[in-house]
């Protein structure tokens, strides 16, 4: 057995407490009687993933449910199996169940041609959906459900105390997860839900990817202009809603101009 590294009450991070990076952010929910997960990472990481757990003297019958915080493959590859072994509830918001549950190797960015990406996408069955304003309840921990689209459609947050399990919305650099209109991203929505999250009085962010970090409102700022700024730029993976600079060139067209 070793010993379990909570790092607030009733949570552990299985990159932080492997020592090293598996992948994905995952977050292991302690409510004393039964725990959660929230994602589980690639298929091939599982394996590793369900030994760690058991290693902490966590039953594998005790797990109430997986919380997926979105559908992207890295973080639910490994999801049917690991409903399988563990033998207990997947929860997603409802955006969430189609790509799931017909394995859509687009949405979930198993496949990526111009990148010559392409991994399986096993498809999972959707236990139960949960949305905005739910609350799960895991022995004695609640989560408060957020819906906090823009990455994707049915990304999710989860509010815990002080503490935002804050999905692939932003990490401690100022990034951000994947923008692109193809695999249902909305740069409106994306802001919608940073200025959320600027606006709440969460002490601290659990992101999906990267270090834990205090929540940090000049980062957010910054993050909220940066993406703003995408608005107006020519095919923002086609999620741009103007392009001032065509305005512009069509009044110079039309005065003649050529401005050089």
């Amino acid at each position: 057995m070793v010993e379990r590294r909570y790092i607030f009450p009733g949570i552990i991070e299985l990159n932080v407490q492997a020592r090293r990076r598996l992948g994905v952010n995952i977050y292991l929910i302690d409510g004393g009687t039964e725990y959660a997960l929230i994602d589980v990472g690639f298929l091939d990481e599982l394996s590793e993933v369900l030994e760690l757990i058991r290693q902490m003297n966590f039953s594998l019958s005790n797990c109430k449910m997986i919380l997926a915080t979105h559908a992207d493959a890295d973080h639910t590859q490994g999801l049917a199996r690991a409903r399988e072994v563990l033998k207990c509830k997947v929860a997603a918001h409802p955006k969430s169940v189609a790509p799931l549950q017909d394995g859509d190797e687009v949405l979930t960015y198993a496949r990526i041609d111009a990148q010559n990406i392409h991994i399986p996408m096993p498809r999972c069955k959707v236990d139960m959906t949960i949305d905005e304003g739910d609350v799960v309840t895991i022995g004695d921990r609640k989560l408060e459900v957020w819906s906090t689209p823009g990455h994707t459609a049915g990304q999710l947050s989860f509010r815990m105390g002080n503490l935002l399990f804050s999905g692939d919305n932003i990490f401690r650099d100022g990034c951000v997860g994947v923008i692109d209109a193809h695999h249902g991203s909305n740069l409106v929505e994306f802001i919608a839900s940073l200025k959320r999250i600027r606006a709440c009085d969460a002490e601290y962010l659990l992101p999906s990817h990267g270090p834990i970090f205090r929540k940090d409102n000049a980062l957010l700022d910054a993050t909220i202009a940066r993406l703003e700024s995408y608005t107006h730029m020519a095919d923002f993976g086609t999620c741009a809603i103007d392009w001032p600079l065509l305005d512009e060139w069509e009044d110079e067209l039309a005065q003649g101009k050529l401005n050089l």
